[in-house]
């Protein structure tokens, strides 16, 4: 079964989070929630407490083939800072595994150098932190193995592009049909 890690951290944006833990999940994909911090419980940015499937100490994510950003202030900041999450994600990207982030998270990505050369889109004003990507304004887009999406309006979207790249077309399709989503 396909592993995928969907990070929180205080602050995150809960629409971004939940949709795409839910479509993945809808998929038949294994999906482990995981705070950045020692606690299991994560506050979103509009106050509703989560509890992650684990801590990232915790996690041996050896078998990761998908790693994904919630966007969210101070959630993506909160991200950013953290030293283990970083490194995860070099290693991920180097081994040309897949990473998605949405809204305020590619920022994440644009710090550790992930996004230059790439096109990326993320949420309106922090461009400027995207390093040296080709900044787009599309919903969602996909390059190489890295995928960023505007923000929650597109965590529909978002979410159905990452099931599709780790399944299949029909499967993605299933789902949004299942979902209504026409």
């Amino acid at each position: 079964m396909k592993k995928v890690y969907v990070f929180l951290a205080e602050g995150f944006e809960d629409i971004e989070a939940i949709t795409t833990i839910d479509v993945l999940r809808r998929g038949g994909l294994s999906v482990t929630t995981v705070s950045i911090t020692d606690v299991a419980q994560v506050l979103s940015a509009h106050h509703v407490c989560v509890t992650a499937d684990a801590c990232f100490a915790a996690v041996d994510f050896s078998d990761a083939q998908l790693l994904v950003l919630p966007g969210g202030l101070p959630g993506a900041d909160n991200l950013k800072a953290h030293d283990g999450l970083r490194q995860l994600l070099t290693n991920h990207a180097a081994a040309g595994l897949r990473i998605g982030a949405i809204c305020a998270a590619p920022i994440v990505l644009g710090n550790a150098r992930l996004l230059d050369g790439k096109r990326a889109t993320c949420y309106p004003g922090f461009e400027e932190a995207l390093g040296d990507a080709c900044h787009v304004t599309d919903g969602v887009v996909t390059d190489g193995n890295i995928t960023t999406a505007q923000g929650p309006a597109f965590s529909l979207p978002f979410a159905y592009t990452l099931l599709e790249l780790l399944t299949d077309a029909e499967t993605a399709a299933q789902v949004k049909t299942g979902m209504l989503y026409v």
